[in-house]
């Protein structure tokens, strides 16, 4: 699996700002923050749930991945998806960081992709209280 991912009941902005929260507990800013809903609209006409795209990053994190492997950053930041499920749910979604570190092949990036995995899932269970 390249992610996992929890389904919670709420109102979506503010379970955006609740995992834009949460990930801040973490270590985690957001450097970019894409409306795929609101994009989708203006350059296709195509209407579709609220959807939203959390680039997160743990700068300490980063800085030592980039220095163990200097093009990681093409594997940067660690996406989090934020949509809209058909049943009203919100899906909040988390890249695993373990198995996309684990692409390059690096047995020293192994222990980082389990500490930022883990930091991920104390997002994510935060989010289902």
């Amino acid at each position: 699996m390249y992610g996992f991912k929890v389904s919670v009941t709420g109102k979506f902005n503010e379970i955006v700002d609740k995992t834009i929260e949460e990930l801040k507990k973490e270590g985690f800013g957001v450097l970019a923050d894409i409306d795929v809903q609101g994009t989708l609209k203006a350059k296709l006409g195509k209407d579709m749930k609220p959807y939203r795209i959390l680039g997160a990053c743990n700068p300490p994190l980063a800085h030592q991945a980039i220095e163990m492997e200097p093009d990681i950053g093409l594997l940067l930041p660690c996406n989090v998806i934020v949509r809209e499920e058909n049943d009203g749910k919100i899906c909040v979604g988390f890249m695993d960081p373990k198995a996309v570190l684990g692409m390059v092949q690096k047995k020293e990036l192994d222990s980082l992709g389990t500490e930022v995995r883990s930091r991920l899932e104390r997002v994510r269970d935060a989010i289902s209280k």
